[in-house]
């Protein structure tokens, strides 16, 4: 595993645990006077349906673009895989600004912060900027780490060929080092390390905002409010995992990477609905301190999924040039990105 990965596992985990540490308010135990919409029992066998729901879509929905090593039909060089992931990034698309965004603003312009600095400047507008930033960043130090490394070992690679043929003649030295040069074409390209960047960060960027997802959705007891989410959530966990899928394919990387990716994604939303019925009696979603956390976690995710989907999704499949050479399949994959972002935005009502 590179180091990337294990510092993305290592930040999965902290936030996975450190989260609902900070979002605990005074106990809420006792039935409030006109919460007649609370039923503690019944909440959670809808909760528990919400886990099974929502693991299989997320399991079901990064799977498929993973199986297209198998199913010739959902190849990534064939054009249905540029239509299906045009619209997994409209589905992210509208994730960042119809869903995460407007949550991060609900919470960070709530009533109860008006007595503090959070409510009294844009927040939640600066900290999705700087995410959008810092994940551009990232994207562009982690390719140049890659590079760089691949770079060196190739020198390295290079010295050793020259030193075990040190004694052979001048002429044989050219023709290996000639050799060794042809071998190093049919390594890893850029194009090749930019998507297991772009896989890497995009997957982030779900973690965070599938976290406060399932930790709001297994915190709350009122199965009105449930309901609806379990259908909402199990749609977007199912077309954000296919368009986290189509990265991981792309990337190619060995199947021990991929089971990893494929389980942390369809894990996380089910992991924070099971914190949260577990922090359900403690946790208060109206205090300022879950109000902050809950809204700059959510501003920072909605950052990171508006620059990925734009940048590194969209922008890199519609400027290539098998796309730019095919009319039909330009105009396909641009009905497909509408039809994404416009079914994701048709469940802000209910999600």
């Amino acid at each position: 595993m590179s180091k990337l990965q294990q510092h993305s596992c290592f930040a999965f985990f902290c936030l996975l645990f450190i989260l609902p540490t900070l979002v605990f308010g005074e106990c809420t135990c006792e039935k409030e006077e006109g919460d007649g919409d609370r039923n503690k029992t019944e909440a959670l066998k809808y909760k528990i349906g919400a886990i099974a729901s929502i693991l299989v879509a997320g399991a079901l929905g990064v799977g498929i673009p993973i199986l297209g090593k198998t199913i010739p039909a959902l190849h990534p060089d064939r054009n249905i895989f540029f239509i299906i992931k045009a619209f997994a990034a409209g589905v992210i698309l509208a994730t960042g600004f119809i869903h995460v965004l407007p949550d991060a603003f609900e919470s960070l312009t709530d009533p109860a912060l008006k007595e503090n600095p959070w409510g009294k400047f844009p927040f939640t507008g600066f900290v999705a900027m700087m995410a959008a930033i810092g994940t551009l960043m990232v994207d562009s130090f982690a390719t140049s780490y890659y590079n760089r490394s691949h770079f060196k070992n190739n020198i390295d690679a290079d010295e050793e060929k020259a030193q075990e043929h040190e004694g052979h003649v001048h002429v044989h030295t050219h023709a290996t080092h000639g050799h060794a040069h042809g071998a190093i074409d049919t390594s890893p390209s850029t194009e090749l390390l930019r998507h297991r960047v772009i896989s890497q960060v995009l997957e982030l960027g779900i973690v965070v905002h599938s976290v406060i997802i399932g930790i709001s959705l297994g915190a709350s007891e009122s199965p009105k409010t449930i309901k609806p989410l379990v259908a909402a959530l199990s749609f977007h966990q199912f077309f954000e995992g296919m368009g986290l899928g189509g990265c991981i394919t792309q990337a190619k990387f060995k199947n021990r990477a991929v089971a990893i990716m494929s389980l942390f994604f369809s894990l996380t939303t089910p992991v924070g609905i099971g914190i949260g019925i577990g922090i359900s009696n403690v946790y208060d979603e109206s205090s300022p301190t879950a109000l902050i956390m809950e809204g700059v976690f959510n501003a920072a995710s909605a950052g990171i999924l508006i620059y990925m989907s734009l940048v590194d999704l969209l922008a890199a499949d519609f400027m290539n040039p098998k796309m730019q050479s095919n009319g039909r399949l330009q105009a396909g994959a641009n009905i497909s990105l509408l039809l994404g972002a416009g079914c994701m935005s048709l469940l802000a009502k209910w999600a």
